[in-house]
């Protein structure tokens, strides 16, 4: 349990550090600060990663996004894969 809760964590810092970089357009710096959100509340952990999954997922298809953001999405995606 102590180990899921340090890959959120690990998830949750890589996800600021996308949402800080000015070069990612907004839209997709404001669908990251919602899936922060919702790897911050509470409830089942399953249900938090497989929304986190899934908005990921769709911002990985963002025509806007520069290729080095989307793998940072995709290495984050892997981590929270992991816990589910």
């Amino acid at each position: 349990m102590a180990e899921q809760i340090s890959e959120v964590g690990t998830a949750i810092s890589r996800l600021n550090e996308i949402h800080g970089d000015v070069a990612v357009p907004r839209n997709v710096r404001t669908k990251i600060e919602l899936i922060i959100g919702t790897l911050r509340d509470g409830g089942e952990l399953p249900i938090k990663v497989n929304k986190a999954l899934n908005g990921l997922d769709e911002i990985s298809s963002d025509v806007n996004l520069q290729p080095y953001t989307r793998t940072q999405i995709w290495n984050i995606m892997s981590v929270l894969e992991r816990l589910y």
